[in-house]
């Protein structure tokens, strides 16, 4: 609950997460049809990366996001997160960084909805203020954990559900799979988008292999984004696990990933992308 985004907005794991989300919204909205986005670690709505005193004493923003923003040849795929970046800054300047309910709230449809929740309460208020006018949106100051059995499943019955804890506490990888697998229970044809930090390998193949036996045989894609070599020990890079990933989102993601692995690589960068469970 003492987790505060602002150290580490528009850094490489957000970079990947958002620009993925993007994606996703994107490739969903292909069909003409509501969706409701659920947001389970909302944060603050919006990050300014000149201002705010957690981003400037990290500054962990300038080996991410602006490394894309200052990119001479951005990918195509990165238009949706790159169009959303644009509207929230004026001129060349990046200034402000959206979090992903305002990422989501950006891209959502008319009929769309979005859940948003976040247990600080202080984060909580600055997430309302900034979204709580929208009528699509709620927010929620609670537990994700709490939040996501009671959502479970949602009205309309399509949409996606991301869950992107800080991994401040242990346990945040059991976490994540008994939420990923009552989840799966209760919204069988729901979009999961998981998030993990890639520090403790082990770990994350563990983790991998258990959210695979989770998944129940739906199709589930893993992407791992190192911009270290991993063997260089902390934070090397992040890994998204997708269930249920819309149609077309794989072939966007390999495009995107090995231009991010080039663009953020900090000594050793490289994308990885395989389906652990393949679409039937």
């Amino acid at each position: 609950m003492n987790y505060r985004h602002g150290f580490h907005a528009g850094n490489h794991a957000d970079v990947l997460k958002h620009s993925v989300l993007a994606l996703c919204v994107r490739s969903m909205q292909r069909k003409p049809k509501p969706l409701v986005a659920i947001d389970a670690f909302g944060g603050a709505g919006r990050y300014d990366l000149l201002m705010d005193d957690r981003a400037i004493r990290t500054g962990e923003w300038r080996n991410g996001v602006s490394r894309v923003w200052e990119a001479a040849k951005p990918l195509e795929s990165l238009g949706p997160y790159l169009d959303l970046l644009r509207a929230m800054n004026t001129g060349d300047e990046l200034r402000f960084y959206p979090g992903s309910p305002l990422i989501l709230q950006r891209l959502l449809g008319p009929e769309d909805k979005l859940l948003a929740v976040e247990l600080h309460p202080e984060e909580a208020a600055e997430l309302e203020r900034e979204l709580g006018r929208d009528k699509r949106v709620r927010v929620y100051a609670e537990s994700a954990w709490t939040a996501l059995k009671s959502f479970l499943p949602p009205t309309p019955r399509r949409g996606l559900v991301l869950i992107d804890p800080p991994f401040e506490q242990p346990g945040e990888f059991d976490r994540m799979i008994a939420a990923a697998q009552d989840g799966l229970r209760r919204w069988r044809n729901g979009v999961f988008v998981l998030w993990h930090p890639i520090k403790d390998l082990a770990a994350c193949e563990r983790y991998r292999r258990r959210l695979t036996s989770a998944a129940d045989d739906q199709p589930l894609l893993s992407a791992d984004l190192f911009i270290k070599d991993a063997d260089a020990g902390g934070l090397v890079g992040s890994g998204l696990m997708i269930v249920n990933p819309p149609y077309g989102l794989a072939e966007a993601m390999a495009d995107l990933g090995a231009w991010l692995a080039a663009q953020l690589d900090q000594g050793g960068g490289r994308w990885r992308q395989e389906w652990l469970v393949p679409p039937g």
